[in-house]
Protein backbone atom coordinates (compact mmCIF):
# COMPACT_ATOMS: atom_id res chain seq x y z
CA UNK A 1 0.00 0.00 0.00
CA UNK A 2 1.40 3.48 -0.42
CA UNK A 3 2.24 6.07 2.03
CA UNK A 4 1.80 9.65 1.23
CA UNK A 5 4.61 11.65 3.14
CA UNK A 6 3.18 14.88 3.30
CA UNK A 7 6.45 16.82 5.14
CA UNK A 8 10.04 16.46 4.97
CA UNK A 9 11.98 16.84 8.57
CA UNK A 10 14.83 19.59 8.23
CA UNK A 11 18.23 18.17 9.22
CA UNK A 12 21.17 19.82 10.26
CA UNK A 13 23.61 20.79 7.71
CA UNK A 14 27.56 20.57 6.93
CA UNK A 15 29.59 23.43 6.03
CA UNK A 16 28.81 27.28 5.46
CA UNK A 17 27.25 29.59 4.81
CA UNK A 18 23.94 27.29 5.86
CA UNK A 19 22.01 25.14 3.28
CA UNK A 20 18.71 23.51 4.10
CA UNK A 21 18.36 20.01 3.80
CA UNK A 22 14.54 18.56 3.70
CA UNK A 23 14.63 14.68 4.32
CA UNK A 24 11.80 12.73 3.00
CA UNK A 25 12.17 9.48 3.04
CA UNK A 26 15.14 8.17 5.72
CA UNK A 27 16.20 7.56 9.71
CA UNK A 28 15.46 11.13 10.35
CA UNK A 29 11.51 11.41 8.69
CA UNK A 30 10.47 8.10 8.05
CA UNK A 31 12.90 5.46 9.96
CA UNK A 32 13.81 3.81 6.70
CA UNK A 33 17.82 2.89 7.15
CA UNK A 34 17.62 1.33 3.70
CA UNK A 35 17.31 4.74 1.38
CA UNK A 36 17.18 8.35 2.08
CA UNK A 37 15.63 10.73 -0.34
CA UNK A 38 16.33 14.75 0.35
CA UNK A 39 15.73 17.85 -0.99
CA UNK A 40 18.69 20.70 -0.37
CA UNK A 41 18.94 23.52 -1.07
CA UNK A 42 22.60 25.64 -1.04
CA UNK A 43 23.52 29.36 -1.51
CA UNK A 44 26.19 30.66 -3.44
CA UNK A 45 29.51 30.13 -1.81
CA UNK A 46 28.44 27.23 -0.04
CA UNK A 47 30.80 24.48 0.91
CA UNK A 48 31.68 21.58 3.25
CA UNK A 49 33.61 19.12 4.48
CA UNK A 50 35.38 17.08 2.60
CA UNK A 51 34.21 13.01 3.55
CA UNK A 52 34.33 9.45 2.76
CA UNK A 53 30.55 8.21 3.22
CA UNK A 54 29.58 4.76 3.99
CA UNK A 55 26.70 4.81 1.15
CA UNK A 56 26.57 5.40 -2.64
CA UNK A 57 25.07 8.75 -2.97
CA UNK A 58 22.92 9.67 -6.31
CA UNK A 59 22.22 13.30 -6.86
CA UNK A 60 20.17 15.14 -9.47
CA UNK A 61 20.88 18.60 -10.04
CA UNK A 62 17.49 20.64 -10.23
CA UNK A 63 18.83 24.07 -10.03
CA UNK A 64 22.03 26.18 -10.94
CA UNK A 65 25.36 24.21 -10.54
CA UNK A 66 26.35 21.51 -7.31
CA UNK A 67 30.27 21.07 -7.99
CA UNK A 68 31.75 17.81 -6.94
CA UNK A 69 35.29 17.33 -6.14
CA UNK A 70 36.95 14.02 -5.60
CA UNK A 71 40.77 13.18 -5.16
CA UNK A 72 41.51 12.59 -9.00
CA UNK A 73 38.48 15.28 -10.64
CA UNK A 74 36.65 18.10 -10.37
CA UNK A 75 33.05 18.05 -11.88
CA UNK A 76 30.39 21.06 -12.06
CA UNK A 77 26.95 19.29 -11.99
CA UNK A 78 24.54 21.31 -14.12
CA UNK A 79 20.81 21.45 -13.54
CA UNK A 80 19.46 18.53 -15.63
CA UNK A 81 22.23 16.50 -15.26
CA UNK A 82 23.39 13.92 -11.98
CA UNK A 83 26.34 12.44 -10.27
CA UNK A 84 26.86 9.10 -8.67
CA UNK A 85 29.63 8.98 -6.18
CA UNK A 86 30.50 5.50 -4.80
CA UNK A 87 30.66 5.04 -0.90
CA UNK A 88 34.29 4.69 0.07
CA UNK A 89 35.48 7.20 -2.13
CA UNK A 90 36.56 10.88 -0.63
CA UNK A 91 33.99 13.29 -1.92
CA UNK A 92 34.00 17.11 -1.27
CA UNK A 93 30.68 19.24 -2.41
CA UNK A 94 30.09 23.01 -3.39
CA UNK A 95 28.06 25.61 -5.08
CA UNK A 96 30.29 28.50 -6.30
CA UNK A 97 27.92 29.77 -8.49
CA UNK A 98 25.95 33.00 -7.92
CA UNK A 99 22.41 30.95 -7.99
CA UNK A 100 23.58 28.50 -5.69
CA UNK A 101 22.10 24.99 -6.23
CA UNK A 102 18.84 22.86 -5.14
CA UNK A 103 19.13 19.50 -5.72
CA UNK A 104 17.97 15.88 -4.66
CA UNK A 105 19.99 13.25 -3.41
CA UNK A 106 19.64 9.34 -2.49
CA UNK A 107 21.56 7.57 -0.58
CA UNK A 108 22.17 3.95 -0.38
CA UNK A 109 22.11 2.84 2.57
CA UNK A 110 20.28 5.82 4.07
CA UNK A 111 22.35 8.78 5.22
CA UNK A 112 23.51 9.12 8.23
CA UNK A 113 25.80 11.38 10.68
CA UNK A 114 27.94 8.64 11.87
CA UNK A 115 28.28 6.83 8.34
CA UNK A 116 29.34 10.63 6.72
CA UNK A 117 33.09 10.32 7.84
CA UNK A 118 33.54 13.78 7.18
CA UNK A 119 37.04 15.42 7.30
CA UNK A 120 38.14 17.26 10.40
Amino acid sequence: MPELIETPTQVEAAGKPPKVIEEFVGRANSGEERVSVARMRSPEGWSEPGQRPEFDEYTVVLRGVLRVTTKSETLDVRAGEAVVVARGEWVQYSTPGAEGAEYIAVCLPAFSPDSVHRDA
